[in-house]
């Protein structure tokens, strides 16, 4: 097996927002005092005039924001995800959805492998905070290459938006060529496959692909869709899944209650589908702290789990 390239989605982050800086004048970044965690501290040092360090005060943080895109300004705001959402809930209901206003919130330190920080650190709730606002896009990009070109997409596109990641360096899953056609609100079929459609995001796509390459080996045919984009979901996508495979399995860096899986689950009840359905996820629990891919092992989180609820969905 040859050696993965390992980046971390942060700093794609941090380069996307540079780049952006140059070619819009009224694209503004700010950050709680963890610049140097979210790597906004890049944007910090090439404009600094343009990058507005909040404190330990998120919900002003928001409220800024929001009145910064109120006259125009494109302002991506940033801080871990536990205190980018539920610390603020209102300025984000009030403030930014609701006003519809165009602020782009970019969180990182999403899900359990933030490990041994543990629960009060480990933000599992925030797609499903986030995916129930009327208005607001919710995103979770899978690796480096699809977090910079996501950033580009989000600068673009007009109103609320909402993006998370993980801590940790991730491998490269594509290249910049395999996302020239990316867009916000359409799934990708990473790998294809006619037994079961493993539809993920964020953290868990690249288990996703290695578990396939197992399943291969076993005879089983797994589809790899990288959703993402939780809402606006491609419906038209998990439909075909559904129908042509009829078996989905969701993985997810988060709790299986409002996030991925729920979206999945309730497009095949809305469309009355008959498909087989396994939602991984964290099952409505606060986690441990501890080494994150001992966490991910014992909250069946990785790939070891993904190819034994694969093998199950196919049996029966």
């Amino acid at each position: 097996m040859s050696k993965k390239t390992m980046v971390n989605p942060r700093n794609a982050y941090g380069k996307a927002l540079i780049e952006l800086g140059k070619k819009h004048k009224n694209l503004v970044v700010l950050d709680a005092d963890l610049s140097k965690s979210t790597k906004t501290i890049m944007f910090a040092k090439e404009y600094p005039n343009r990058f507005f360090e909040m404190g330990i005060a998120e919900a002003n943080m928001i409220s800024t924001a929001a009145g910064l895109a109120s006259c125009g300004k494109i302002p991506f705001v940033s801080t871990f995800a536990v205190f980018a959402t539920g610390r603020v809930y209102d300025q984000i209901r009030m403030d930014v959805a609701y006003s519809k206003a165009n602020v782009k919130i970019f969180a990182t330190h999403g899900g359990i492998s933030v490990g041994k920080d543990g629960a009060s650190h480990q933000m599992i709730e925030d797609l499903a905070l986030m995916r129930v606002l009327p208005n607001m896009t919710v995103i979770a990009p899978s690796d480096a290459t699809q977090t910079g070109q996501i950033v580009h997409l989000m600068a673009e596109k007009v109103g609320p938006m909402y993006a998370r990641v993980g801590r940790a360096d991730a491998p490269l899953i594509y290249h910049k060529d395999d996302l020239k056609d990316i867009k916000i609100g359409e799934g990708m079929i990473v790998k294809d496959g006619s037994d079961l459609s493993i539809i993920s995001c964020g953290t868990m796509v690249e288990p996703t692909i290695e578990a396939r390459s197992t399943l291969k080996k076993q005879g089983i045919k797994a589809r790899i869709i990288d959703m993402h984009t939780i809402k606006p979901i491609d419906k038209k996508l998990v439909m075909k899944c559904a129908k042509e495979t009829g078996a989905i399995i969701t993985a997810e860096e988060h709790s299986i209650i409002g996030g991925l899986g729920a979206a999945v689950a309730e497009i095949l009840a809305d469309e009355n589908i008959s498909c087989k359905l396994i939602r991984m996820g964290i099952k409505d629990i606060f986690c441990e702290s501890g080494d994150p891919a001992t966490l991910l092992e014992k909250y069946e989180l990785n790939e070891k789990h993904i190819v034994k609820n694969a093998k199950k969905l196919v049996k029966n």
